[in-house]
């Protein structure tokens, strides 16, 4: 018989007993809740790289990893790869065009898969079909030998006495099971792996702590882009006019939605993806607050296209399609990583020797209030007149300050909130994540510290 390895947590008696189920343990009820005694976790697996979270950032991450001939392990919460590009229905990638690398095989191999309209110009942004996204991802992970694991959560991690990350510890249909790994990548975009291991963060705006809201995006049919291009986001109109032109037709539908700058993006000529959804006061840290957030976004979505479909003529037909399985969060922990990316180097255009992409565009903070979105609307936008120039995020910043063997890709690794409202963008996190894998596999190979890495070795 194969030996099997196991992680035992805790050692007091017995009160009852739950059903046999592989990880399972013992527990008592005590004074304010269940106590958990002692449980025996298998060790399923041992990998150089375990990826946490498979949105753009840890796609590419596992990718880039296992092309590098690292063996691979994605885990994911949700049922298909993608993360918010797929299961959140976020459909428009913005500022990927100067990004080398994975970013463009993963654009060429969308138009030529017919992901993307060759009948409407979306100018920068690229507007592709989520389910086309979902396969051109599983077949890339496979192809470069990656285990995927779907429908898991991570829900715990160990380290050993050098605070060294050497496990992760799921959950999922199979009970509670855990893994091993050389080298871990926290691309969750909470930061989760990060903060069960005990990493520092920082969650929200310097001083008060406000979160930007959540969005819950829709794609929608019925209509025909020939007959609502005053309404859509392409090249032929400003975004700016376009938004307000729906705004104006939601509102003569008599609703009057969270989000003031509504917005429809064209996927084919019959299929959009609907933004017009914001909730605010939400912590991305409470499942509580997650699910009433959903809730009440499904149903705004609803009445908002039931509103616009009562106006009759071109939205007479609209319909939604569906709505995402994941509610869109731009705000999550920022991990503390051996560097911090400031405001301050967005206004100078700071470069680092390490940087795995530079960065373009100003402070993009969504309002973090109704109030805030109101004097946006009425030209008091959020950021104070901050003069921003192209920056670089170095890798320093995608290394755990508080852990070792781990990495970070995507909107968690380490910055401040300004900062962070730009470069959380997913055109952005693809090479973030390439890098990371990149490190990871050197790293694992050479059996040294992620930022013993020498930079110059990556080729990116």
């Amino acid at each position: 018989m194969q030996r099997r390895s196991f992680i035992q947590l805790g050692a007091l008696g017995t009160l009852f007993t739950l059903p046999a189920y592989r990880g399972l343990s013992t527990m008592i009820s005590g004074q304010s809740g269940i106590i958990e005694l002692k449980r025996e976790i298998p060790v399923v697996g041992e990998y150089d790289i375990v990826v946490c979270g498979a949105g753009p950032a840890g796609v590419s991450a596992a990718i880039e990893a296992g092309r590098n001939g690292a063996k691979i392990l994605l885990v994911e919460t949700h049922g298909c790869l993608g993360g918010i590009w797929t299961a959140g229905l976020l459909t428009w990638i913005l500022d990927h065009i100067n990004q080398p690398g994975l970013i463009r095989e993963i654009e060429h191999k969308l138009v030529a898969g017919g992901a993307v309209s060759q009948d409407i110009d979306t100018g920068g942004p690229l507007s592709f079909d989520p389910e086309i996204m979902k396969l051109l991802l599983e077949e890339l992970c496979l192809e470069a030998g990656v285990d995927i694991l779907l429908h898991t959560r991570v829900v715990a991690s160990i380290k050993d006495g050098k605070n060294m990350l050497t496990h992760i510890i799921t959950e999922s249909k199979s009970g509670r099971e855990a893994f091993r790994g050389k080298v871990f990548i926290d691309s969750t975009g909470d930061g989760d792996i990060a903060a069960l291991s005990g990493c520092g963060y920082e969650l929200g705006r310097e001083g008060d702590g406000a979160l930007q809201p959540f969005s819950l995006l829709a794609l929608v049919t019925g209509i025909n882009f020939d007959e609502i291009r005053e309404y859509s986001r392409w090249t032929g109109i400003p975004g700016d006019a376009s938004k307000s032109n729906l705004l104006a037709e939601i509102n003569r539908a008599g609703a009057y939605p969270s989000y003031m700058n509504p917005s429809l993006h064209p996927i084919r000529k019959d299929l959009f993806k609907f933004m017009a959804n914001h909730e605010y006061g939400y912590s991305p840290l409470s499942s509580l607050d997650v699910t009433k957030a959903t809730l009440n976004a499904r149903k705004e979505i609803n009445n908002i296209v039931k509103a616009l479909r009562s106006n009759g003529g071109i939205w007479k037909n609209l319909r939604i399609v569906a709505t995402g399985e994941q509610i869109g969060t731009r705000e999550g922990r920022r991990i503390h990583g051996l560097y911090t990316v400031t405001v301050e180097d967005m206004i100078k255009g700071s470069r680092f020797d390490d940087a795995v992409c530079r960065v373009s565009g100003g402070v993009n903070v969504h309002s973090v209030s109704m109030d805030d979105m109101e004097a946006a609307k009425m030209g008091r936008g959020y950021s104070p007149g901050i003069k921003t120039q192209e920056y670089d995020i170095p890798i320093r910043s995608l290394i755990a300050k508080d852990v070792g063997g781990l990495l970070m890709a995507g909107r968690c690794i380490s910055g401040d909130f300004l900062a962070h409202s730009k470069y959380r963008n997913t055109g952005y996190a693809v090479p973030m994540g390439q890098s990371a894998g990149r490190v990871a596999a050197i790293s694992s190979r050479k059996n040294i510290l992620p930022q013993e890495v020498h930079f110059q070795s990556l080729g990116l």
